[in-house]
């Protein structure tokens, strides 16, 4: 299989950027996906979500990919009420811990999905409908051999820049300095998207460093933030 799809796959086939792994499920984060799933999860269906249905108002949405434990994601949104937005994850001990996040804090405008990504924004999310794409500290897949592995690849980066609206914004983060420079390259390269920063950005308010990253800042490893817009009046397609 070549290292890089054709955009066209990504309407077939794609290389999964994640192995489902049977992490053990603690007694709380099983009871929350059986109990609080109805409430706050959203299953896959090939169509056009109505957002505003899902959250109850019309409001800017943020699609988040990969979320961890969850722990970042309700953070982000306690802080910002004034934006609806919706997770992604595969591995079940997250979406357990990010349900019960959820219903501890009554969080309103948080809505979890456990399903791949790129099947979801391809085939669920409208052209032009998002505020902005969160993906902090994907799987670096640092071998050579599994780069074909990694996340965000042209195609994909393509497609997520066509669900932005006009001005709207692409947040990345990682702690693994190689893939940073390829995300930055990808993204540099997609001409709907334009880079806030002359490389990599600030860290922004709005994305609290995670315990995990704090405790690498302090042992001088480094953390790369990247920051594009959907440039205005530029088309962009997912062929």
């Amino acid at each position: 299989m070549n290292d890089e799809l054709p955009a066209e796959d990504l309407r077939s086939r794609h290389i999964r950027s994640f192995v489902l792994r049977a992490g053990r499920l603690s007694p709380g984060q099983a009871r929350a996906i059986e109990t609080l799933w109805p409430r706050y999860g959203l299953d896959y269906r090939a169509g056009v979500l109505d957002t505003a249905s899902l959250f109850g108002r019309v409001a800017p949405v943020v699609l988040e990919i990969g979320f961890g434990m969850g722990t970042t994601t309700a953070e982000i949104a306690a802080r910002r009420p004034d934006l609806d937005f919706l997770a992604i994850d595969v591995h079940p001990p997250g979406v357990g811990n990010l349900l019960k996040l959820i219903e501890t804090a009554a969080l309103s405008n948080l809505r979890v999905m456990r399903h791949d990504a790129v099947e979801v924004v391809r085939d669920m999310l409208a052209a032009d409908s998002l505020h902005g794409v969160h993906v902090y500290f994907p799987d670096p897949w640092p071998k050579a051999r599994h780069h074909k592995r990694r996340l965000l690849q042209p195609p994909f980066v393509q497609l997520l820049a066509s669900r932005l609206r006009p001005g709207g914004y692409f947040h990345c983060a990682t702690d693994w300095e190689e893939y940073a420079g390829q995300m930055l390259e990808v993204l540099s390269g997609e001409p709907a998207l334009h880079n806030t920063a002359a490389g990599y950005a600030p860290r922004p308010d709005w994305r609290p460093p995670t315990k995990f990253e704090q405790r690498g800042l302090r042992l001088g490893h480094g953390v790369w933030d990247l920051l594009f817009t959907r440039q205005a009046g530029t088309p962009a397609t997912d062929r």
